[in-house]
């Protein structure tokens, strides 16, 4: 179902790929010097679509950039609170434990059966050793 959703999205966006660069094969002169604009030095000649596809590119790592270092403070905050939260299970299993050996009970484990997840002990459906 994926590969079929992903090729109903990939194909007609090729086509529009295609037709975009075919309607739009005219040369252009991208200048980097603003101040000469007839001979500029810095300059490159490109089909418009090259162009205009890499700007869009350039514009979509552009965006990506932004929002990854804008949401910088919120992936720092959820790594503290991870951080706060694992040493709140360790502190609440360390006090557990130290509350059942100052009652004198032994720390009880969960007896072992015969019959496991897979079947008889150790084995699969079909009888295969795990």
């Amino acid at each position: 179902m994926r590969k079929f959703l992903t090729a109903l999205v990939v194909i007609p966006l090729g086509l529009i790929f295609v037709v975009f660069a075919v309607a739009n094969r005219h040369w252009v002169t991208v200048s980097f010097d603003p101040f000469n604009s007839t001979d500029p030095t810095v300059a490159v000649t490109l089909p418009l679509f090259v162009v205009i596809i890499a700007v869009a590119i350039l514009g979509v790592a552009a965006g990506g950039s932004a929002t990854w270092f804008r949401q910088r403070r919120w992936r720092r905050a959820a790594r503290q609170h991870e951080a706060d939260a694992r040493r709140a299970r360790a502190e609440a299993a360390d006090l557990r434990a130290a509350s059942l050996a100052s009652r004198g009970e032994p720390q009880r484990l969960p007896a072992l059966t015969q019959r496991g997840i897979y079947g008889a002990a150790g084995r699969d459906k079909q009888g295969a050793t795990l």
